[in-house]
């Protein structure tokens, strides 16, 4: 069983890692979830202590109420065409670096960061390591509202099955920042996940999966047992 003091040790171990690759000067995507948090929490020590100076590009609401409890300056997604970098969590890593992310549903402003970052760096502990993609945690899926029985239809055709998100401490779905749904997807293990994630960005009603394929160059992975950060790289 993971101990809650250790796991969160081990993301501040891996947030500070990251937090010590921004340099002065640069502007930065800022991602969501937990790891994420410890990051920028350790970014607005740095901020503060090192007078160091960036702008933060939040990927959520969430980590805009971050940065600024942590006193970090930010810019808005449509304010910006190219970031110096981006630092994200990520649900499943695989071998070749690519992604499944979207636990937080900020899955569509993350993927726009990631992509306009001259180097997208995931930061994530072992546990998110995984043989294949979509083994233990299912696929993300923003969808229109309007579009909800459509796509769950175009899905099941797939070969997939589907669940809509539902809200925790509130009724009804889960609601992304954008206004959406989000529909949580498993496949079989024999699904080429590249073909299908083809096919539903071709499907009206999409807005995004959380599928993130040849975007992450490198990844800092924090190890419980030696509590180290290695680097692995593509």
């Amino acid at each position: 069983m993971k101990n809650s003091d250790t796991n969160k040790e081990l993301k501040m171990l891996v947030g500070r890692a990251a937090a010590a690759l921004i340099q002065d000067g640069m502007v930065c995507g800022l991602g969501t979830g937990s790891t994420a948090a410890c990051m920028i929490e350790e970014l607005g020590r740095r901020v503060r202590e090192e007078r160091l100076q960036i702008v933060g590009v939040p990927t959520s609401f969430q980590s805009r109420i971050l940065c600024r409890k942590y006193g970090i300056p930010t810019r808005d997604i449509q304010d910006c065409a190219e970031l110096d970098l981006a630092i994200d969590g990520a649900d499943e890593v695989d071998p070749q670096l690519n992604l499944i992310k979207g636990g937080g549903a900020a899955h569509t402003r993350e993927k726009i960061v990631a992509a306009m970052a001259k180097e997208f760096i995931v930061i994530v502990d072992q546990s998110k390591l995984v043989s294949r993609l979509n083994q233990s945690f299912p696929i993300p899926v923003e969808v229109v509202p309007e579009a909800l029985r459509f796509v769950q239809d175009v899905i099941g055709r797939l070969g997939g099955e589907c669940q809509l998100r539902m809200g925790l401490r509130k009724d009804g779905p889960v609601i992304t920042d954008n206004g959406q749904f989000v529909l949580d997807v498993q496949f079989p293990p024999t699904a080429d996940l590249r073909e299908i994630d083809r096919v539903l960005h071709h499907t009206p009603g999409v807005v995004e999966t959380g599928l993130f394929f040849d975007l992450a160059r490198k990844v800092l992975v924090g190890y419980a047992a030696s509590f180290e950060v290695k680097t692995l790289v593509k």
